[in-house]
């Protein structure tokens, strides 16, 4: 397991970690299996989408922010409802194969951290699992 922190500058934003999870994955020495990124927090998620436009994130943040408003007379007292509700739609967490030491991405696909309760600093885990066969 790998560990690294991101500093977020916005209150909603998503960051492509890509290469970040794809060090902290080298650093396992895991050669086929499976890549685990999480988030362990309840106002951010982890998700994987388009990394080459990025009108594609400004599309995802606008309905996000349509589909849950941050004022919508929550109950939660810390204001911050929007965020958790954003956060669950989005996951905590993916799994990326990984095939000869490289996660197994598509051609446009990126790792994105989702923020929805920033400037934070936020922790994500990278868990390596390995691919063994016995014959």
């Amino acid at each position: 397991m790998h560990q690294f922190t991101v500093k977020t500058h916005a209150k909603v934003e998503l960051l492509d970690i890509t290469e970040r999870v794809r060090s902290a994955f080298a650093q396992q020495y895991v050669k086929d299996g499976l890549c685990h990124v999480f988030i362990p927090h309840t106002t951010a998620g982890i998700t994987i989408n388009e990394n080459a436009d990025p009108a594609v994130v400004q599309d995802l943040l606008k309905e996000l922010n349509r589909m849950v408003p941050f004022d919508d007379d929550y109950a939660h007292g810390e204001g911050n409802s929007a965020a958790h509700i954003k956060a669950s739609l989005m996951g905590f967490s993916v799994a990326v194969p990984v095939e000869g030491g490289q996660l197994v991405l598509g051609t446009w696909q990126g790792i994105y951290l989702c923020e929805f309760d920033g400037p934070r600093s936020r922790r994500v885990v990278v868990t390596a699992l390995s691919q063994k066969f016995e014959v």
